[in-house]
Formats: structure tokens, C-alpha cells, sequence
């Protein structure tokens, strides 16, 4: 039986839309769905819950948040099987932890009480840069979120460590019967760029020449598992983050992968990644890559 897809849910604006979002995906995915509301009202308060009339007020918001999340839910799509539960912990710990025992763990760009100057909030860049899941933060224009492009992006890494977001590409691209559009950025050392035009034309050829054998090497197992899958292979020069930027806007998802070193601390993402969850118009998916 596959794991859940989980979404975080506080009541934000931010978070309805990741929910809707969540919903379709859910569907398209064959997936149950379980939201979760992290709330800390119980250690402040230090009661335990009460179903009477006198329960405290922060315990009804969190029951409040749950409950209509779960009707929006179901009135999106009655065939989903839904699931929810209000947990005692920071939102970031929550959503973590459930990441361990998810499919896919998707969340909105921004929470409450989040400065609207913020182009991501601090939970959702936390639970994409740690978590053991793919992560989806849920932003974008409204084509984008409407999924009316009908072609998914993914920013192609290395042959020996992005596995996991190839075969993640691959699941999306068959679920939504849409294209993927795959991209391999290269670029040219400042030196070699430098040199007389005839030198800096010839590198600049090798070096797409190597980046399509690398975009060859990185997809060919993946092709042969989904054939049914229409794939668009794109070698371009510039910086990748640039690169997946701009084409987020003609698609309905970006995937990137992400290195995740066991051991290690603090938020690890990359300048891709990270550039994607702030700026991209389209949802960002994150899918980490143990090295």
C-alpha cells in the first residue's frame, strides 16, 4: 500500500490553495490524503483536549482549521480518501516528521502570520531543504496552478546523483499524460569563453556535446521503464537556475532535485532550489537525493 500524500493546513490563504492543489494530486496519483495542523496550544495552555463546552479557545481554531480543511477537501474531489489530525508541535517538526511515512509532502508558499513581504515562508523553505520525501511548495500564477499548460519541467542534475528526481519526473509527467520537458544547463568557463572566437566556438560545442551525453546517460533507464512518457530533451547554456526560472513560467510543475548528506545539518537545497521556491511561477517540487 502506497503512503499518504500530506499536506500542511493553518487556515492561510497560502494553504488552501496548497490544499486544492494537494486534492488533484491526490487524485491523479491514486493516493489517500492526510492533512496536518500543527498547533501548540496544549503545552501553553498545558490542559489536555476537552470535547466539552468549555474547551479553550485555540483548541476550537485548531478543530475549526481541520475541519473545514477537510470539508474543502472532500467537496473538491469525494473520491479522495481523506484523513486529518491536529499535532502538538513547531510546524516545521510536524511536517518533517511526517514527511518519514509520506509519498509527498506539499505545503503552501507562505503561512499565518507569515510579513507578506516574504516570497517564501520560513516553513516551507525548512521542510524543503530537510525533509526525507519529495517536497511540492504550492506557488505560482494562475495557469500555472490551474495545471492548464499541460507540461511539467525538470531541471536535470548530474547522472550519478539525480536518479530519484528522474524518476520522480517520470511518475508526474504519466500521471498527468502531459509532456516533460527536460533541461540540462551548461556553461563555459569564463577562461575558455575568453579565448579567440574560433577556440570559444569550439569548447562551447564540446561542452554541449558532453551536457546531451550526461542528459542521455541520466534519463535512459527511466525511458525504457515509461515509454509512454513524451519527453523533450533541452541542452542550454546559461546558469541552471536561470534557465528553470524562466521556463517555470509555460509549466505546470518544476522538479529539481536536491543532495541530501547524511549527517549533515542546516538547510540543504542548493542555489538552484532555493531560487525556484522564491521566484518560480509555477508549484516547485524538491526531491532529495541521499549522497
Amino acid at each position: 500500500m502506497e503512503l499518504p500524500l500530506v499536506v500542511g493546513v493553518d487556515g492561510s490563504d497560502s494553504s488552501l490553495v496548497a490544499l486544492d492543489w494537494a486534492v488533484d494530486e491526490a487524485a491523479r496519483r491514486g493516493l489517500s490524503l492526510r492533512l496536518v495542523h500543527a498547533s501548540l496550544w496544549e503545552r501553553y495552555e498545558d490542559v489536555v483536549p476537552s470535547s466539552g463546552p468549555d474547551r479553550p479557545s485555540e483548541q476550537v481554531m485548531a478543530e475549526n482549521i481541520v475541519g473545514t480543511a477537510t470539508e474543502r477537501a472532500q467537496r473538491r474531489n469525494p473520491g479522495v480518501k481523506v484523513s486529518a489530525e491536529v499535532v502538538a508541535e513547531e510546524a516545521a517538526d510536524a511536517l518533517l516528521r511526517e514527511a518519514r511515512n509520506a509519498s509527498v509532502l506539499v505545503t503552501g508558499s507562505r503561512g499565518r502570520g507569515e510579513l507578506k513581504g516574504l516570497l517564501l515562508g520560513s516553513v516551507g523553505l525548512t521542510v524543503a531543504a530537510r525533509a526525507h520525501c519529495p517536497v511540492i511548495v504550492v506557488r505560482g500564477d494562475k495557469a500555472g496552478l490551474a495545471g492548464t499548460h499541460e507540461r511539467i519541467v525538470l531541471g536535470a542534475g548530474e547522472p550519478a546523483s539525480g536518479g530519484d528526481a528522474v524518476r520522480f519526473a517520470f511518475r508526474e509527467a504519466e500521471a498527468r499524460d502531459g509532456v516533460l520537458d527536460v533541461v540540462r544547463a551548461w556553461r563555459c568557463p569564463a577562461h575558455e569563453s575568453a579565448d579567440e572566437p574560433r577556440r570559444a566556438e569550439d569548447s562551447a560545442h564540446l561542452h554541449e556535446e558532453r551536457a546531451s551525453a550526461e542528459l542521455d546517460a541520466l534519463l535512459h533507464d527511466a525511458v525504457a521503464d515509461h515509454p509512454e512518457v513524451r519527453i523533450r530533451r533541452h541542452t542550454v547554456e546559461g546558469p541552471a537556475r536561470k534557465v528553470l526560472l524562466n521556463r517555470s513560467a509555460a509549466a505546470d510543475l518544476v522538479i529539481v532535485g536536491a543532495r541530501r548528506r547524511t549527517g549533515s545539518f542546516g538547510l540543504q537545497l542548493g542555489r538552484v532550489g532555493h531560487t525556484l521556491l522564491h521566484h518560480a511561477q509555477c508549484p516547485v517540487a524538491i526531491v532529495p537525493q541521499r549522497v
